[in-house]
């Protein structure tokens, strides 16, 4: 199985993942916008087991549905590189942009699109929710 790497900014803090994403999306909601201070978020699924190099400062966030989810950044440059869900041990979320890889595949599914930027126009074949369908 082929290894990623991700990486903060300032290479202090990595996470290394095997094989394919399990799934990619974008998230146009609100809370994803503040935290990356872009109009979505791009996040690829893994399943665990990854390996965390270097410190983390951790966010925890709350859902609407009731999901706590935990950021991790780095202390020092301020990256979000990935986050987890509370009670689900099985997978770990990456943020795309930090892998820095053009090549990466493309997002399958967009949620939020409710919260979407009405002058962002979606891939072609992605599957959009108005919310988070979970």
């Amino acid at each position: 199985m082929p290894g990623r790497t991700a990486s903060c900014s300032c290479g202090q803090l990595r996470i290394e993942v095997d094989g394919e994403p399990l799934g990619v999306g974008i998230c146009h909601c609100l809370a994803c916008q503040k935290r990356t201070g872009s109009i979505f978020a791009a996040l690829a699924s893994f399943a665990a087991p990854y390996v965390v190099n270097g410190v983390a400062t951790e966010y925890v966030r709350v859902g609407d549905q009731g999901a706590r989810f935990i950021f991790r950044f780095c202390p020092v440059c301020g990256t979000t590189v990935f986050h987890t869900e509370e009670g689900r041990d099985a997978s770990v979320s990456v943020a795309v942009g930090a892998f820095a890889d053009p090549g990466f595949p493309a997002p399958q599914v967009s949620v939020y699109d409710c919260r979407r930027h009405s002058w962002f126009q979606l891939p072609p074949d992605i599957i959009a929710f108005d919310k988070d369908p979970e």
